[in-house]
């Protein structure tokens, strides 16, 4: 249960870790959901007000404070307005996929501690700003140095001691007659994703669907029950390889399903910090195609190493993050760090955040 936070008797400030800097190995999401500010209280605390500057349409929320109380918010004084005339009066600014100046676009000028956060849920690779320097305070992405982590999906154990139990009487390659599947609709990613799986393909049975010329046709719903029906392995293969992006293709199709995701995207540490230990077979992990397919040809041949893979299920649960709980929480800390990104594009999509270099592309074959 949420309570509010300890404060250092020395220092007298709360000793929740809540923000990336006073915590940059993990998403910080579980202790944001617990966070009750030392001072804060109830009924007498101050209002957030928080403005939807790009509309709330896509946000699947209500205007007022419905959202924070529905939801039993520990922290629930705030408001949630989609009135741009009330732009000067908002504590918070939140400005999703896309970024509009608004003094460009309204002439209304920002208040001196008015908070403006950066939503964006999409590939860093495909998505550059144009945002002017210090302008943003938080940013708000599936980036586990993001000031607010919004995961496409959080896992959480029951017990953080126990990660793996034994399935009882269940054998996950029972009655299917398939190795490898993938599914596509962006034909064309730098990538290469698609080519990875052809190649593969070259040395264990893959089977591909989708809209690409060339593929396997069929409807999203009955390919994910085929999935679950038919096959042992899924291709959870991301748009683009960048820090920490893994969407609903491993989450849902892949772990949903009962069936082994194999996984490109994230790099490897990203995938250990959020997914049930144990659960996936990452791309990296083999210098080629070739060796990934050896590995999975042994478990295909071996159900008791299949089925290793699957003694995460029961020990946890994914869990409803919350966004707007934590974001009201983190308003009402008073020792929250007084911030601005000073090159926001460049935190977002500088060296080294994604890698597309497709080593085994390019790596020399030995000489027979």
């Amino acid at each position: 249960m949420p309570n509010k936070a300890e404060v250092d008797p020395i220092t007298e400030v709360r000793i929740s870790r809540l923000w990336p800097e006073e915590n940059k190995d993990n998403d910080r999401v579980e202790e944001q959901l617990m966070f009750i500010p030392p001072n804060y209280q109830d009924e007498n605390a101050p209002i957030k007000k928080i403005l939807l500057f790009s509309g709330i349409e896509n946000w699947m929320v209500d205007e007022g404070q419905s959202e924070f109380l529905s939801n039993d918010c520990p922290v629930n004084r705030c408001i949630i307005s989609k009135n741009i005339r009330h732009f000067p009066s908002m504590d918070v600014i939140i400005f999703r996929e896309e970024f509009f100046d608004p003094y460009i676009e309204t002439g209304l000028k920002r208040s001196s501690k008015q908070i403006w956060i950066f939503f964006f849920l999409q590939s860093a690779y495909y998505a550059g700003f144009n945002i002017g320097n210090d302008l943003i305070n938080w940013t708000a992405t599936y980036r586990h140095d993001s000031d607010i982590v919004i995961p496409y999906a959080r896992w959480a154990y029951f017990n953080p001691s126990v990660t793996q139990v034994k399935q009882l009487n269940r054998n996950y390659s029972l009655n299917k007659t398939k190795q490898v599947t993938m599914i596509v609709s962006n034909c064309n990613t730098d990538n290469k994703r698609l080519l990875y799986a052809k190649e593969l393909g070259k040395y264990i049975s893959v089977d591909i669907y989708g809209d690409c010329e060339g593929l396997k046709n069929t409807k999203f719903d009955n390919f994910l029950q085929i999935l679950e029906q038919d096959y042992k392995f899924y291709l959870a293969f991301e748009n683009s390889n960048c820090i920490d992006y893994v969407t609903e293709k491993f989450f849902i199709d892949g772990l949903k399903y009962n069936v082994l995701p194999v996984v490109m995207g994230g790099r490897r540490e990203d995938y250990e910090r959020i997914a049930p230990r144990h659960s996936y077979v990452h791309v990296d992990d083999y210098e080629s195609p070739e060796q990934l397919a050896d590995y999975l040809r042994r478990l295909d041949a071996d159900d008791e190493l299949y089925n290793e893979y699957f003694r995460w299920k029961g020990t946890g649960e994914f869990i409803d993050t919350k966004f707007f709980c934590r974001l009201c929480a983190m308003l009402h800390d008073d020792d929250a760090p007084i911030k601005s990104y000073r090159n926001l594009d460049h935190w977002w999509r500088g060296p080294g955040v994604c890698d597309h270099s497709m080593k085994w592309l390019t790596k020399p074959r030995p000489v027979e």
